[in-house]
């Protein structure tokens, strides 16, 4: 894949408020685009968890190699990448930034993430899994670090704080960034807005409508089941060791 010069779009909206229809959409009009499947699925990215893991670790507002992860990217959207949106736009001040929000409001966004991407932090079966299997411990880092933590403050456990966050992250966005180089959008808007910030023409094809949902709770079950099966060899394991107590005695 040709290098990229660096990014020219920063998504600084949460996940779950239409980043992957943006990224489809990015990546159609040529940008190839950075997400959360990039890290997890493109397996030319293996070392991007241990980058991202060594973010979370480190203190807000420290610099990076950001080409480590960006290199060949020429956007960047949904977590991690929006969790560091103020570092990326300090280092590629000429990029725009797009804020998305989920079209239905921030109940709607809350509901959505507390359903899908954070049950890293509520599952235990996640936790479980994560104890035994190396790379899912570093996401569980990364994630409780960098996420939920960093750019959430703590707040998803308490419904009416993490919607007060999702409004300050807003009004924080609308802050720092100039409004010229900022588009706060819902994938419902379309095309228009998005190409208009990027000076590009809108595609004569319909703007991407994805929803992971249905992906990320497939996931989620298989998840569960991998959690039971450890549960169950552990419980024959725990009876064998009994058994074999007793026949000594």
């Amino acid at each position: 894949m040709e290098k990229q010069a660096g990014l020219k779009v920063i998504g600084a909206g949460y996940g779950r408020t239409g980043t992957m229809s943006l990224y489809t959409a990015l990546n159609q009009l040529g940008l190839p685009c950075y997400h959360m499947f990039e890290v997890l699925q493109n397996k030319a990215n293996k070392e991007h968890l241990p980058f991202w893991n060594t973010v979370a670790e480190e203190p807000a507002g420290k610099q990076h190699d950001w080409n480590t992860v960006f290199a060949n990217y020429a956007a960047a959207v949904d977590n991690p990448a929006c969790c560091v949106w103020r570092e990326l736009h300090a280092a590629y001040p000429a990029a725009k930034v797009v804020l998305t929000l989920h079209p239905r409001g921030p109940e709607a966004w809350y509901e959505s993430t507390m359903d899908t991407i954070y049950f890293t932090e509520n599952r235990w079966q996640f936790k479980l899994l994560a104890a035994f299997v190396p790379k899912l411990r570093k996401f569980g880092n990364m994630n409780n670090k960098l996420i939920w933590q960093r750019n959430h403050r703590g707040t998803m456990g308490n419904k009416a704080a993490a919607i007060q966050r999702y409004a300050d992250h807003i009004e924080e966005v609308k802050a720092a960034i100039p409004a010229d180089r900022l588009l706060i959008f819902t994938v419902d808007q379309g095309w228009s807005p998005l190409c208009n910030l990027l000076g590009m023409p809108v595609p004569n094809t319909p703007f991407p409508n994805v929803n992971d949902r249905k992906e990320i709770k497939g996931f989620i079950a298989a998840m569960t089941k991998g959690a039971y099966v450890i549960l169950g060899i552990g419980v024959l394991l725990l009876a064998l060791l009994v058994w074999l107590v007793m026949r000594m005695m």
